[in-house]
Order: structure tokens, then sequence, then C-alpha cells
């Protein structure tokens, strides 16, 4: 599995910026090119699985038309955590039917996540301690900074994770913090 990782796998990521009237949720999703798709849940939603059944068809299309030749050879999987709304039935049961292959997150894994180690260090240092004055700002600065992030800097953060999952992998499901996974 390691050596498709670099090439072919899309993680996704949530951006949460919190406000006086609420928050502002960004959903991103990004492979070893950079950005393939990104949306802002509707104001006042959380990202349940019918929500996230709905992004899916949407990232699908994004794939379509970004990266052509990996959706027709059916290569592009897609890495995601375990939130009760990527585990869900719809979820799985969707992925399924239109044969998307889905790259395994162990539990208590950020060390194994692009965006906890590669994308969020990244966005803390650009957006730490900035203040907002209306959403579209908040919305603005939320895409404008991971899409500043050079395709070289997302291969590099790839193939971090090649080496991460190796470590985990030859260390039997110990992850980088020392933690016993148990791999399905």
């Amino acid at each position: 599995m390691q050596e498709v990782l670099g090439k072919c796998c899309g993680s996704r990521y949530s951006l949460i910026f919190y406000e006086i009237e609420g928050k502002e949720i960004c959903e991103v999703f990004f492979d070893w090119k950079g950005i393939v798709h990104h949306e802002f849940v509707p104001r006042g939603q959380m990202v349940n699985k019918q929500l996230y059944w709905e992004i899916l068809a949407r990232l699908r299309n994004a794939v379509r038309k970004k990266r052509p030749e990996l959706w027709e050879n059916q290569t592009w999987m897609l890495h995601h955590d375990n939130a009760p709304a990527h585990a869900s039935l719809l979820t799985r049961s969707y992925l399924a039917k239109h044969q998307t292959s889905v790259v395994p997150h162990p539990p208590y894994s950020p060390d194994l996540a692009p965006a906890d180690f590669f994308v969020f260090p990244k966005l803390k240092t650009t957006l730490k301690g900035r203040l907002f004055q209306t959403i579209e700002e908040i919305q603005e600065n939320a895409i404008r900074e991971p899409r500043a992030i050079t395709e070289s800097a997302f291969q590099e953060a790839f193939q971090q994770w090649n080496k991460r999952w190796a470590r985990c992998i030859a260390s039997r499901g110990t992850t980088l913090k020392g933690t016993v996974l148990k791999m399905l």
C-alpha cells in the first residue's frame, strides 16, 4: 500500500473558524498535487452522514475534472479519519457503490494523517492570531492559505506519509507516538 500513497491518494480535513455568531467549517480534500475540492458547510449545520455523502458526490466530480487520468483508471483513493460521518453505513455504501478505494486510518493516529502533520502546522503559522471581520474574509483566507502550498510541498508531505506508514508497519502497528494499533 505504501508505494501508492504518494501518487494517487486524497486526504481530507476540516478547517473550523470560531466567531461571535458561531463557526465556519470548510471541508478540504487534497492529494499529492494540491487541493482537489473544498466547500464551506452551510452555517449552523454539522457534518453528518447525509451532508458528507453529498460532499463526496461533489468530490467525485472534482476528481473526474481535475485528475482525469486517475479517474479513468480508478486509482484515486480517499483517506479520511474515523469520524462518525465517515464511518457510517451510508458513506461506506456510497464509496463501495462507486468503487472508491479508502486508505484505512487507525484510530487515535494523527501521526498518520497528512492534514495533522503537514497542513495544520502550515495553516497555524499563517493564520494564528489573525482576526477577521466578516464571514467572507474568513472564507477567503481559509482557502487562500491551503492553495498557496506548492505542489512540491504536497509531494513531500505524501512522501513523509509513506515513511510514516512504513515505520508503523515495520513496528507491527505501533504508531510514531508508541500506541499499539489494531490494523484490519
